[in-house]
């Protein structure tokens, strides 16, 4: 892995992978790693956040996700940021300290939600207690208020955010507010934050603002596609990036209107790869077998881009 790369293009939201009694599996791991390499080009992975059930998973649990996730992705893997926000300020310490200690390429934190910090400067000392505990690690904020509820924008939240958190290096932005995030590029240009968007349906919007790439769930299993979006918008042929964009969205339209959210991905990402991801961990309830059977007739039907 090369932490000091800048953290850019498509960044898989892994999957938790369960045994069907609901232990974490972390023998296929190292099939899951080969498979976003060879099969969907993805290089980049963000462990342990929403996707990865990262808030229903035990310190020790997540502990080992973080260790087995760079030990397998080493020489393969560009990036492994380690989510390690917690509701407890000294396990998100904690889990600060360990990612530091096995090597990940950054840590991310997601603001505390039960409790919640209610401005720029309760949020900043949050989020500065855990950074301090892994300094040399690159740092970013993982936002995403339609989870936490925690609403503060990240233009307010980055003025000045270097001289407290020098580590600070970028924005997961999960969260709809384009004119937020637009601010954001704008303003920061000479510090060189990458924005990786987190509103997988809507990437070809980040891109023509400036984001950086994107982290999702759909990049588990669409990520050969949605890079071919991104190739596309760089060239720039943008009627052909929108193709992408408006097929991806039209499966994800599809599913939501059917109930998506963790344990349908899972579901997906079983049938699309091959590898078992098992349940979610309740309260999440696994998908039906209805939702598999409409989902994967829905995936299969779409026809993608000639030469594709």
């Amino acid at each position: 892995m090369t932490p000091r790369k800048k953290l850019q293009g498509l960044v898989a939201a892994t999957i938790t992978p369960m045994t069907p009694d609901g232990q974490v599996n972390l023998l296929v791991i190292r099939q899951y790693v080969d498979y976003l390499v060879s099969k969907q080009n993805v290089k980049s992975v963000f462990v342990n956040g929403t996707t990865g059930e990262g808030l229903s998973l035990s310190i020790q649990e997540r502990k080992r996700l973080a260790e087995e996730w760079v030990c397998q992705g080493k020489d393969k893997l560009d990036h492994v940021i380690i989510q390690v926000g917690a509701l407890s300020l000294p396990e998100s310490q904690e889990l600060a300290r360990h990612a530091a200690a096995i090597g990940a390429s950054g840590i991310a934190v997601i603001a505390p939600f039960f409790f919640k910090p209610t401005n720029k400067d309760e949020l900043i000392a949050f989020l500065e207690k855990v950074a301090s505990e892994a300094p040399a690690v690159p740092f970013y904020y993982y936002h995403i208020p339609p989870l936490t509820g925690v609403k503060i924008r990240i233009e307010e939240l980055l003025d000045g955010i270097k001289e407290r958190i020098p580590s600070f290096q970028g924005v997961k932005f999960s969260s709809t507010d384009l004119l937020d995030l637009a601010q954001c590029i704008n303003k920061n240009k000479r510090e060189q934050f990458a924005f990786l968007y987190g509103v997988d349906e809507q990437l070809l919007s980040a891109l023509a603002i400036g984001a950086d790439g994107a982290v999702g769930s759909t990049y588990n299993y669409l990520g050969g596609k949605n890079n071919l979006m991104l190739q596309a918008f760089a060239k720039p042929d943008l009627a052909l990036a929108r193709k992408y964009q408006f097929l991806t969205g039209e499966f994800l339209n599809f599913v939501i209107k059917l109930g998506f959210g963790v344990a349908q991905t899972k579901a997906v990402m079983t049938f699309v790869s091959g590898i078992p991801m098992g349940p979610p961990r309740l309260p999440l309830i696994a998908a039906s077998e209805e939702f598999i059977v409409k989902a994967k007739a829905k995936l299969d039907s779409i026809v993608w881009p000639k030469g594709d």
